[in-house]
């Protein structure tokens, strides 16, 4: 067999090893069916078989889930069907045998994976920081289809199980055994004699079979009670739509799923399960956020990785929120992490924030307590580049000002070796402009990370024209293992993400301008499927910061005879900074009214147009939505991103451009080039230059091309 290994012990125990060929991970697939049901042949026809134990030879997974090439392969709806069907007989195969079955855990635990261990008797897993429970395929756009949304409510309880299933959340080991997920938790060497030990137990009946966690009477009550359930999925159905707006089928999917088993057994549940997978998979939301996935993935690896040079020691200039943040994720991936600031007391309190991250991330097992201490020790506050000598990489998180930044990179390559590559964190000031006049220009690049660091999973890594290969290839090497998703840029004003968000900011400003109240503008938005409204998002980052942004664009604006807004200088000469300073075009020094935040009344004063007694939800949607479209077409035929996949992960990763869309590119796919091109060219008429449609869409609208094939 190919995929698996079968094990007799001597203690008449089978030992199922999972070790899908030339993959780093398991999945289902067609083949690998092939396999069980031939193994369950096998088993089933063993008499001296007291159990059997689950487990997997791969060195981070345990099983990740259905095999997505496969099922994206699968055009209609009767083949996911026939595969789902297949899956499921195997998995009731399984859980119906008379012996019992144990899953020894270690690795990540995800989708299918997860539905395999719902199904077996006991569960048994590794206490390493890579094992990992999750139900992700609502972040596909998928349902569960295996009986997940049937096995894990009764196992767990309902109110534990709905977040899972409904967000995707992973798990770890311990919050997975305080949850019930998991019956006991090993060291990882021991974990195949632990569930060795437990099959054998459980066939003798020395041990119970796994049961429900004891919880509190009020959650066992809204899990029995018919009344109760109804009233929790009732209230999830609610937050759902609120926060879906329609967009997302699987989300309502999956509670259907869960009241129909509850209704009527957990066999018609998974029955219905399958017809509904097939339903929802099909759906271009689904499409989209598949595609997404994929090109996350393939993000993973890179082919310049030969060139790529170890970051043994690393520098840091600024110990601020993206300093500090910085050193949170690279803290494990060095020998030694140089924090720099002005001051002693201000480098100290950035490894102190450093610390409280790790500590974090001890409390929930991503990593020890050991690793912690290590990973902390690593870190050092300092005022001076004494220590600077041999530094590998050194990245810059200043202010974004320019001059300060040359001064910096001057200092770095006065105490660095020739080998020192410089990063500069900025959002929008091109590198070459702070390279001009270095000594070594071709060891400098762009590291573009997101506040907050540990969180958003971007880097958008800026290239010039004179950075060398092997300074690209590291940089891009160390944001992989940094765990983020890579786009690799040309150097320009504001590179990408910066500079197509930046041109529908300015949008917004021209509509406030015009007297649109911001409410209106940010429900727009949020009902196209952004998750914060743009205006709600300035205050967010900052107006100071939006200026900014806005001084760097206004030379490449002015040459295209795009109208810059004035109106963010103008809040800002008032004093109001945004959230920082209590008050931007939101007032939060005040409650909020009939739910929403208070308008600041400033801004009443700066703006002379009113709005009309009607606002046309659809064209404000346009005008700043299909702006940062042409804006990225612009950004792909001027050779500033490589291809469209990279433009749309960097909008969606980077800009929260709604994921059920795809990006900006897949969005005018969908749209068709043609009929956005019209769109386009009806807004260039009524509202000015700044709408001129990309000479890539002309020429795409013109052949009947698409962005991807």
């Amino acid at each position: 067999m190919r995929h698996l290994r079968l094990e007799k012990r001597p203690e008449e125990v089978a030992v199922l090893t999972i070790d899908c060929p030339g993959r780093s991970v398991n999945t289902f697939s067609s083949a690998f069916f092939d396999e069980v049901e031939a193994l369950m042949d096998t088993l089933e026809g063993d008499s001296g078989l007291k159990g059997a134990v689950i487990m997997s030879a791969k060195e981070s997974s345990f099983v990740a889930g259905a095999d997505l090439v496969e099922l994206g392969r699968m055009g209609d709806e009767s083949e996911i069907t026939a595969f789902l069907t297949r899956g499921n007989a195997l998995l009731n195969r399984l859980s119906g045998w008379s012996k019992p079955v144990v899953c020894a855990i270690h690795g990540d635990c995800l989708g299918g994976g997860l539905e395999l261990a719902l199904a077996a008797d006991y569960r048994v897993a590794s206490d390493d920081a890579v094992t990992r429970f999750a139900m992700p395929e609502v972040r596909l756009g998928l349902v569960p289809a295996a009986g997940g949304t049937h096995r894990l409510p009764r196992l767990i309880g309902l109110p534990e199980a709905l977040p899972l299933m409904l967000t995707g959340r992973e798990v770890r080991v311990r919050e997975a055994k305080k949850l019930g997920l998991v019956d006991a938790v090993v060291s990882r060497y021991s974990l195949q004699h632990a569930a060795v030990q437990v099959a054998l137990k459980l066939a003798d009946g020395t041990m119970p079979r796994s049961g429900k966690r004891r919880r509190p009477l009020h959650y066992r009550l809204l899990d029995k009670a018919a009344l109760g359930r109804s009233l929790l999925l009732s209230r999830a159905e609610k937050q759902v739509r609120k926060q879906t707006r329609g967009h997302y089928p699987a989300p309502m999917a999956i509670l259907e799923s869960v009241r129909h088993g509850y209704d009527h057994g957990i066999a018609e549940g998974i029955r219905q399960d399958i017809f509904r997978f097939g339903r929802v998979a099909l759906t271009p939301g689904s499409r989209s956020l598949a595609t997404l996935f994929f090109a996350m993935n393939s993000r993973k690896a890179h082919a310049g990785r030969a060139r790529a040079v170890p970051v043994k020691k690393l520098g840091i200039l600024g110990s601020g929120l993206m300093g500090s943040g910085i050193a949170e994720v690279s803290a494990e991936l060095t020998e030694t992490l140089l924090l720099k600031d002005l001051t002693l007391e201000a480098a100290a309190k950035g490894v102190r924030e450093v610390m409280k991250g790790l500590e974090a991330q001890s409390r929930t097992g991503a990593i020890t307590a050991f690793e912690r201490d290590a990973f902390c020790a690593r870190v050092l506050p300092c005022t001076d580049y004494k220590a600077f000598k041999n530094s590998d990489l050194v990245v810059e998180a200043a202010f974004e000002d320019l001059a300060l930044k040359r001064t910096l990179l001057r200092e770095v390559e006065e105490a660095t070796c020739d080998r020192a590559i410089f990063a500069s964190n900025t959002s929008s000031i091109p590198i070459s402009a702070i390279a001009e006049g270095c000594r070594r220009p071709e060891n400098v690049i762009g590291m573009h990370y997101f506040s907050p660091v540990r969180r958003m999973p971007l880097l958008e890594i800026i290239t010039t024209d004179q950075t060398a290969d092997w300074v690209t290839a590291t940089a891009l090497d160390f944001g992989i293992r940094q765990k983020k998703t890579c786009i690799v840029v040309k150097d320009g004003p504001a590179f990408y993400t910066t500079r197509i968000l930046s041109v529908m900011l300015n949008e917004v400003m021209l509509l406030l301008e015009e007297g649109v109240s911001p409410h209106i503008l940010d429900d727009a938005m949020t009902r196209f499927g952004y998750p914060v409204g743009p205006v709600a998002l300035v205050d967010a980052v900052g107006i100071d910061v939006g200026m900014h942004v806005a001084g760097v664009m206004k030379a490449p604006c002015a040459a295209r005879n795009i109208r810059m807004s004035t109106l963010l200088g103008r809040l800002h000469t008032r004093g109001c900074l945004g959230r920082k300073s209590g008050k931007g075009f939101y007032d939060y020094t005040k409650g909020r009214r009939g739910g929403q935040r208070r308008v600041n009344s400033v801004l009443s004063h700066l703006v002379v147009a009113r709005p009309s007694s009607r606002v046309d939800r659809e064209e404000l949607q346009n005008r700043m939505g299909l702006m940062l479209v042409n804006e990225a077409i612009l950004c792909l035929e001027e050779g500033i991103i490589a291809s469209p996949e990279d433009g749309d992960v960097g909008a969606v990763l980077g800009l929260g451009f709604p994921p059920f869309l795809g990006g900006p590119f897949r969005y005018a796919d969908a749209m068709g080039a043609p009929a956005l091109l019209e769109r386009m060219e009806s807004l260039e008429i009524r509202y000015g230059e700044r709408f001129s449609p990309a000479g890539l869409l002309r020429d795409m609208a013109a052949s009947g091309g698409s962005f991807y094939a």
